[in-house]
């Protein structure tokens, strides 16, 4: 399962907070993409996983997710 994930957070750098927002591909596979896939939209969860290229021809990321953890107590993995 492909789509994409927004992240956003209050981060402190050199002593000053900082906003960051921004939005980056996902995939998920076996069980996980079945618990990412019957997410909410909106809904905050917590992923784990690596970044790796799109392809070997690209050099754009995608987030490859091995654990998701809804804030709301449920998790997978």
């Amino acid at each position: 399962m492909e789509c994409t994930i927004a992240h956003q957070s209050e981060q402190l750098e050199a002593g000053s907070a900082r906003r960051v927002e921004c939005e980056i591909q996902a995939i998920a596979l076996g069980e996980t993409a079945k618990w990412l896939q019957a997410a909410t939209p909106g809904v905050q969860v917590q992923l784990t996983g690596f970044l790796a290229a799109r392809s070997q021809h690209s050099k754009q990321l995608r987030l490859h997710v091995t654990k998701i953890e809804f804030v709301e107590g449920k998790q997978n993995g």
